[in-house]
């Protein structure tokens, strides 16, 4: 049988796996269900329907599984799902999707979510993932696999964040941010991940190809700086010859074109192309998941009139 503090509250219909820990003043709602080797630490509260796969670790004071902060949201049954092996540190929230949007929010395995950290509704986030303190992540956000992001950053609503990538601390993400690179503060590309690759195995050839594709998308926006900024990037659309200040550019769809003749081009080079290719032609203002929204002002519920919260 399941390990339950005499002070916690599990609703009958909850499942849990027989191995279940759940410490004291914790409360798990009618239907969340938890997988084998699972433990809730003292304070935990489970809510809505919300599925947590094998071996999560819940901190406490986390909040999981409560409903989207989101006008449209109509009060339906919407969900949660949670994969295996990850740690949820104190004060983590994570809400359950909303119906316009398909109704899931989704995490991943062997992730970690580090204190106060923010997931809203409709997020995805792939596997062997870090978000650091403070990390606060709107609705509808894409985070890829293996992307580490540093603390206090803020994730616009329907970015993408590709994989691999490094975060810096305070960076605010109102764009989609590269895979393979390092993403600092307004969107400023500050070179490749190469510590974080090196991590996670890549070799030094397929290292070195990311960094030489780097130089040729990414030249230096002036002699005083080595970092260039996506917002001029995503910016430079097809068939423009000059930027604010008048100098003559390339655009970025230009440069992707070049790159694309030098052949012998990896999987990661590959992948990366595509990527930017997806947000700078089928996204808005440089996210791609900005063009598959279906949700509009005449979904929102009628909060601005009197009673708000559409009561």
């Amino acid at each position: 049988m399941p390990k339950i503090a005499p002070s916690a509250t599990v609703d009958p219909k909850a499942q849990l796996a027989d191995d279940v820990e759940i410490g004291p003043g914790c409360y798990v709602g009618p239907k969340v269900t938890i997988g084998a080797g699972t433990v809730l630490m003292p304070n935990v509260t489970i809510l809505g329907k919300t599925t947590i796969g094998k071996g999560n670790l819940f901190y406490p004071s986390t909040v999981i599984g409560a409903a989207p902060q989101d006008l449209k949201y109509k009060g339906t049954d919407t969900e949660l799902i949670i994969g295996d092996e990850n740690i949820f540190r104190e004060g983590v929230t994570a809400h359950t999707g909303t119906e316009v949007a398909g109704g899931v929010t989704k995490i991943g395995s062997h992730n970690q979510f580090q204190v106060g950290t923010h997931l809203a509704h409709d997020v995805f986030v792939d596997d062997h993932c870090i978000l650091s303190n403070q990390v606060q992540v709107a609705g509808h956000v894409h985070i890829e696999s293996n992307v580490t992001i540093s603390g206090l950053v803020g994730i616009q609503q329907f970015v993408t964040i590709g994989r691999y990538s490094f975060i810096t601390g305070m960076a605010r993400c109102t764009m989609d941010a590269p895979p393979y690179m390092i993403y600092g503060y307004e969107g400023s590309i500050q070179g490749v991940n190469v510590k974080g690759l090196g991590r996670w195995g890549f070799d030094e050839q397929a290292i070195q190809q990311l960094r030489d594709v780097y130089k040729k998308l990414f030249p230096k926006k002036s002699q005083s700086t080595n970092h260039y900024s996506l917002r001029s990037l995503y910016g430079l659309l097809p068939g423009k010859k000059e930027d604010r200040n008048g100098a003559a550019v390339v655009s970025l769809a230009r440069r992707l074109s070049d790159v694309e003749t030098m052949g012998n081009l990896g999987e990661h080079t590959t992948y990366l192309i595509e990527f930017l290719k997806r947000s700078i032609h089928a996204g808005v203002y440089g996210r791609y998941l900005e063009s598959l929204r279906r949700d509009g002002n005449g979904e929102r519920p009628r909060f601005y009139t009197v009673g708000g919260n559409g009561r």
